[in-house]
């Protein structure tokens, strides 16, 4: 899934392309989420590979720990793996009008 496949592109007023805002939905914890302690080396698009088989859903993991700005996660970190993966992108989609 590629999360800006759909999102409005602009130009600003230099004419230079700009992404419009993505919306991301909340993420509250199910009994179908997994909780795992990160390893050396982890990072949110290999564990999204890893439980989703699909590197570009890195986001949902990363939305529902709150990170920002980082891809490489410390060993040693407890980190909650979404498993409402359908609900979670059709509420992604309802909110960016797809």
């Amino acid at each position: 899934m590629n999360r800006y496949k759909k999102t409005e592109i602009k130009l600003d007023k230099d004419g230079k392309r700009v992404y419009g805002t993505t919306y991301y939905p909340n993420i509250p914890i199910e009994n179908t989420d997994k909780f795992v302690v990160t390893t050396l080396d982890n990072r949110l698009d290999s564990l999204a590979n890893q439980y989703y088989g699909d590197v570009s859903l890195w986001w949902v993991i990363a939305k529902a720990n709150g990170i920002k700005g980082k891809t490489v996660l410390k060993a040693g970190q407890i980190i909650r793996i979404p498993g409402e993966i359908p609900k979670i992108l059709e509420e992604f989609d309802d909110l960016n009008g797809r």
